[in-house]
């Protein structure tokens, strides 16, 4: 079958009433995490997780597609009216959007940047909608060797991109591969590192990590961390529609950030972070008026947050082909497929089609939830902001420890979810990133029963991971992943 014809039979699985119910809540959801500081989309999904471990996995995924979707939408809110942007991709965001809201020009800022999201989604979809069919072509030709420089690479993609130090990222790494080994050996059958406690012998749980981590660390981490100084929240002014010289200095700036923003979001060092950041240098550049950047000019937010959101369809294709995560919200989708034991790649596409493109069409229908429920209602979003944190961290640690219980009514589990808790924090607290890993304790069995099967086929010849063309391409790759990011950051200093 033919693209066109999958993506038709996506829509027939994302339009039945079920789950257009699932994706409504998810942008609904979505939209709420990324108004509120500090309340992310990997957050809410880990939340989730054992919640939806009885659901349907298309319902699912169609959620967590929407609540992805709809927190980058949410956090330009916050970037346009408080100066905080609720997800790193919108830190661009606030720095031309809220000096518009400070000269009066609040409604405007957000609706650049309402539309300007969904333009950029719905082209990004497009584009996603072919890509990943073509990354999983290439894919298919995959053996042992190629799979496991495949999965070096997200690991050194994680490390690199996913926190400020290199070493730093690759300690969190090593954490969660340690607790990858444990359980029983899958190819010899002998248990490992279970210090005798039999919960362990069917190894740690990836959902209590991933709540433990991202929902119990985090919220450990921002009760103690909590700003003590009270918001400003700039009112909205002016009327939501944006006027005919808006949109003239709009529609190029959404189109350049959305050709920035996909290729850059597929890249294993990609993220959301550096299209925007090119998209703002870019707009400053070819701007007729740069004397306004830096006063509120209005390409300064339509084109990052164009990027910003086909970023996010970009990093998808990387997730869906080939299961390689290149964001903390991608590696808890990682955990989420893990927990329906289904793998991201070729055979995801091949048996798991309705749910693939299930969820792909989703997206094209939630951009449009978005946009309906984005701009118009924006100042009712708003009032989120005012809801108090110790309630707000609160819920979040017991909705954690309900949904855990909720899975397997063990309470080992809970006194393993208050530890990963504790850990959580730790790694926050001295700055050390969360989403390795989950990416060492998804990938690191895989790694490995890779790496024995790629020397059983060549009688122990560890040389076939730079002879095969694929593997050694991969690795190369690899390479460039750890190098390239710090020579990056020295340029742009």
């Amino acid at each position: 079958m033919d693209t066109f014809q999958l993506l038709a039979n996506g829509f027939l699985v994302a339009l039945s009433a079920e789950n257009l119910l699932w994706s409504f809540l998810g942008v609904t959801l979505g939209t709420a995490v990324g108004i509120l500081p500090g309340i992310g989309p990997a957050l809410t999904v880990a939340l989730l997780l054992p919640v939806t471990a009885k659901l349907d996995p298309t319902g699912a995924f169609i959620m967590f597609g929407g609540i992805y979707y709809g927190a980058m939408y949410g956090s330009s809110t916050t970037s346009i009216l408080i100066n905080t942007p609720g997800e790193s991709g919108s830190i661009i965001t606030a720095i031309e959007g809220n000096l518009m809201a400070r000269a009066g020009r609040g409604a405007a800022a957000l609706a650049t940047a309402a539309i300007g999201s969904f333009v950029a989604g719905t082209l990004a979809t497009i584009a996603l909608s072919f890509a990943a069919p073509f990354a999983v072509k290439l894919a298919v030709s995959f053996g042992p060797a190629d799979y496991f420089a495949l999965i070096v690479l997200a690991f050194l993609t994680v490390t690199a991109v996913l926190g400020n130090s290199i070493l730093r990222g690759l300690a969190s790494l090593c954490l969660g591969l340690a607790m990858g080994l444990v359980g029983i050996d899958s190819l010899t059958g002998t248990s490992r590192f279970t210090a005798g406690v039999p919960e362990l012998l069917d190894g740690i749980d990836v959902v209590v990590v991933a709540v433990g981590l991202f929902a119990v660390g985090e919220a450990f981490y921002l009760a103690a961390r909590a700003s003590l100084r009270v918001e400003e929240i700039v009112p909205i002014r002016g009327s939501m529609w944006m006027t005919r010289e808006e949109w003239g200095r709009s529609w190029k700036p959404w189109l350049r950030g959305t050709a920035l923003g996909f290729p850059l979001g597929t890249l294993p060092a990609g993220g959301t972070e550096i299209p925007t950041f090119l998209s703002y240098l870019i707009e400053k550049k070819l701007s007729k008026r740069p004397e306004e950047f830096g006063k509120g000019a209005i390409e300064g937010v339509a084109g990052p947050e164009a990027a910003n959101n086909a970023a996010v369809a970009g990093v998808l294709v990387p997730l869906l082909a080939l299961g390689l995560p290149t964001s903390a919200t991608a590696a808890i989708l990682l955990a989420a497929f893990q927990q329906y034991n289904l793998q991201p790649g070729p055979l995801l596409f091949e048996n798991g089609g309705p749910l693939v493109w299930g969820l792909i069409a989703s997206l094209y229908i939630g951009n449009v939830m978005l946009l309906v429920l984005n701009l118009p209602l924006a100042g009712l979003w708003v009032r989120l902001l005012h809801i108090p944190r110790p309630i707000l961290y609160g819920s979040i640690v017991i909705f954690a420890t309900l949904g855990v219980y909720s899975v397997n009514q063990s309470v080992f589990d809970l006194w393993l979810l208050l530890a990963i808790g504790i850990v959580g924090f730790l790694l926050r607290w001295f700055d050390f990133p969360i989403a390795p890993v989950i990416v060492g304790l998804i990938l690191g069995p895989m790694a490995e029963e890779q790496f024995r099967r790629a020397l059983q086929m060549t009688q122990g010849d560890m040389s076939v991971f730079l002879t095969e063309p694929i593997s050694a391409s991969i690795l190369t790759i690899a390479v460039l992943a750890i190098v390239v990011p710090p020579i990056w950051r020295r340029v742009r200093r």
